[in-house]
């Protein structure tokens, strides 16, 4: 079992074909969600469920959803959960928004998809939320955070956006050179108390 938060290596995940929130990415993302140990957290379009193993190991007392419409990534998510022992965390099957009408009220959200439904799921979302929660999305396209700011702000949050820009080193022949990643933009907003 990881004993750390945050930034479990990358390599430590089973991956398959299915996108992955990078470890320097998912590192900065959950800083900004400012979890606590019994939170409930939303991960919606989690991918291989990286960002939901993390969060559920630093909120040990609280509860993960995962959710993910994609049969090869919930089999991903259910086998990295298994590896980590995060006992707290469910996959959920199925397309936001509809997914989330069950699920109980979240402290925290972070969208790393939305299949083109960003103002649909931030509307659902931000009834949801628990006061002074916390939404944190990671976007890779300008109209998906330009979408995402206008629904935030026109729900009265204050919307903090980065641009983060990595490179990992990696050997070629007998020299190191850095490999540039796609840049991501990392949304933040908190709901009022």
């Amino acid at each position: 079992m990881w004993e750390y938060a945050f930034g479990i290596p990358d390599s430590l995940f089973i991956r398959g074909d299915v996108p992955m929130t990078k470890e320097e990415v998912r590192t900065l993302s959950l800083s900004k969600l400012r979890l606590k140990k019994d939170f409930t957290v939303w991960d919606i379009g989690a991918g291989t469920g990286s960002v939901s193993v993390e969060a559920a190991l630093y909120c040990s007392e609280g509860r993960v959803y995962a959710i993910e419409k994609n049969d090869e990534a919930l089999k991903l998510i259910r086998q990295n959960a298994e590896a980590f022992g995060t006992s707290n965390l469910t996959a959920v099957p199925g397309k936001a928004p509809e997914a989330l009408c069950h699920l109980p009220d979240p402290d925290r959200v972070f969208i790393g998809g939305s299949g083109g439904k960003i103002e649909d799921i931030l509307a659902l979302v931000m009834r949801r939320l628990k006061p002074g929660g916390v939404i944190v999305i990671n976007a890779v396209t300008l109209e998906t955070v330009h979408r995402a700011k206008d629904c935030l702000s026109g729900g009265g949050y204050e919307v903090e956006t980065i641009l983060v820009n990595i490179s990992k080193s990696m050997r070629a022949g007998g020299s190191t050179l850095m490999q540039a990643r796609n840049p991501v933009f990392i949304l933040s907003a908190k709901s009022a108390e």
